[in-house]
């Protein structure tokens, strides 16, 4: 339809509709300061033409077409009009709703969250811990209290959140999101943002956390029968490996599943963990004895030539699994009765009951100890580390073959006997409690 064929106003929807552009952008009046404005590509909108406070003419955009249809348009030309009668230029307040919708959008508690979670990625974080991080922001934290203002949030509010994820059992959730919530309230005061933190005294209402369960282990007595029934075991290489490796130095699944070929050193016989890995944020060393080398150079023939020891599916899966070593340990026979953190523990009861000393075992769990003194035993009990996970992996072996109870303390004397000469006049009291 050509403007000139327009014959009332207000224009018709149908006008509105039909109206063809031309060379040059023209506005056809609507109603009383009301303009539709058509370019020559045929985008369409409204205007409303208003003179300042200055006495000068101007024009003021409400909005695109058919987005804001005739009837929206006159409604929001009125409403201009009623700010101009009040000494309000529609354009400046135009604008400065837009620059305080800007401000409260940035004192939203998403904002808030989000900063908070980019600062802990900035700190190096682990990958892994940084996807939990943003499971608890985005499954239970965001959906609650996102679209709120940090101002507006109460301390009912940071309550029912606590609440409702007590409700259903997740205890260690529940904690690690209240840690949160208080860091992202108290990162926002110190920004200026709001002034106080709801999230302060959440502690003091929340539910006990019931008695944590040790993981599935197994003791001395357990360890011949399974041992034997894991060396029969016919689940792949890697898999048996991985586990195999689990055992023999006392490490963390995750820590096994995700290490490099890089960190291996075949030469000093060791296995370098970087801190980024480490629940501790802590470089981490540990001692391979001649069965894990003896394994991993057996690995290296199969997996060698890339990044990762055990290496999984695709990129999306770049290691094995979390339930690998579960699942090859079940497949002996052993669901329910160990699992692969459990091994830590087995771990840590054999040497004690061996007395092999409490600092060895506990630097060899990488349990973090505080301070200089944490730096100075990781480096200095390698050596001593060496000595007893030798002993361990000697140990295991011996109990696959039978040995007798009346044979474990003449085992031990002899391990000892030609294991630490080289070290009996440097650390002789670190090796054993007495």
């Amino acid at each position: 339809m050509k403007r000139s064929e327009i014959k009332r106003r207000p224009l018709a929807d149908t006008t509105l509709a039909s109206l063809e552009p031309e060379a040059t952008t023209y506005r056809e009046l609507d109603s009383p300061g009301l303009y539709f404005r058509v370019k020559p590509n045929g985008t369409k909108s409204w205007e409303l033409r208003y003179k300042k406070s200055d006495g000068k003419w101007s024009w003021h955009g409400l909005g695109g077409y058919p987005d804001l249809p005739g009837t929206l348009a006159r409604k929001k030309a009125n409403e201009a009009k009623q700010l101009i009668a009040h000494g309000t230029d529609p354009v400046q307040h135009k604008i400065e709703q837009r620059e305080a919708k800007e401000i409260a959008s940035a004192n939203t508690f998403a904002a808030a969250a989000e900063y908070w979670y980019q600062r802990k990625a900035q700190d190096g974080r682990a990958a892994s811990t940084l996807r939990l991080m943003r499971g608890y922001l985005d499954n239970d934290v965001l959906p609650a209290l996102g679209s709120k203002l940090l101002t507006e949030i109460t301390r009912r509010d940071c309550a029912d959140l606590q609440e409702r994820i007590e409700a259903r059992g997740a205890m260690n959730t529940r904690d690690k999101i209240r840690v949160a919530l208080r860091q992202i309230f108290s990162q926002a005061i110190a920004r200026g943002l709001c002034e106080y933190n709801p999230a302060s005294e959440l502690g003091s209402i929340a539910k006990p956390t019931p008695k944590a369960k040790q993981y599935p282990h197994l003791l001395e007595p357990e360890l011949p029968s399974f041992l034997q029934a894991l060396r029969r075991s016919t689940s792949r290489t890697p898999a048996r490996v991985a586990t195999w490796l689990v055992l023999w130095t006392a490490s963390r699944p995750g820590m096994v599943r995700h290490a490099e070929w890089n960190e291996i050193n075949f030469a000093d016989a060791l296995w370098c963990i970087p801190a980024a890995k480490m629940k501790t944020r802590r470089d981490h060393v540990t001692p391979l004895s001649r069965q894990a080398l003896d394994a991993l150079r057996d690995l290296h023939r199969m997996t060698g030539r890339g990044r990762y020891l055990f290496p999984g599916i695709g990129a999306k899966q770049p290691v094995i699994s979390e339930n690998t070593i579960n699942l090859t340990l079940n497949k002996v026979g052993y669901k329910g009765r160990l699992v692969g953190h459990g091994s830590r523990h087995t771990a840590s009861t054999l040497l004690r009951e061996h007395r092999w000393d409490k600092d060895l075992v506990e630097a060899q769990l990488a349990h973090k100890e505080q301070g200089m003194a944490g730096l100075y035993n990781n480096a200095e009990y390698v050596v001593l580390r060496r000595t007893m996970l030798q002993w361990y992996a000697d140990f295991l072996g011996a109990l696959e073959t039978g040995i007798t109870p009346d044979q474990i303390e003449n085992f031990n004397r002899a391990v000892i006997a030609s294991g630490t000469s080289a070290l009996s006049q440097n650390f002789p009291e670190k090796l054993f409690q007495t």
